[in-house]
């Protein structure tokens, strides 16, 4: 049987409680054995080297980040971790299509 996927995407700045939310129900459908996709955009791009979301990537999470966010927020994309996917619109489509569950917290 093949492994449920959760997609999740974060719009807002790392101060905003979304975050902790979206990293709670990661690690917790990781536990499940859910394979889990987080994608920032907006403001959330400016968490990508939070603490927290790096934590997910240790666990297996797999994270994409909108280049075009970063450009547009001013977020240096000079030291990603190799972990971390720097993309667009049409990943994030992917990850809508391809995940059993998505949710936005916007």
């Amino acid at each position: 049987m093949p492994a449920r996927k959760l997609g999740l995407l974060l719009s807002t700045a790392p101060a905003d409680q979304s975050i902790e939310t979206v990293v709670r129900l990661a690690e917790a459908a990781v536990r499940q054995g859910v394979d889990v996709y987080v994608y920032l955009i907006d403001e959330g791009v400016k968490g990508f080297t939070d603490a927290r979301l790096s934590r997910l990537l240790d666990e297996g999470v797999k994270m994409s980040v909108c280049a075009y966010g970063c450009q547009q927020h001013g977020v240096s994309t000079q030291h990603v971790d190799s972990r971390v996917s720097l993309s667009g619109l049409v990943v994030l489509s992917g990850i809508i299509d391809g995940c059993d569950r998505f949710l936005a917290f916007t």
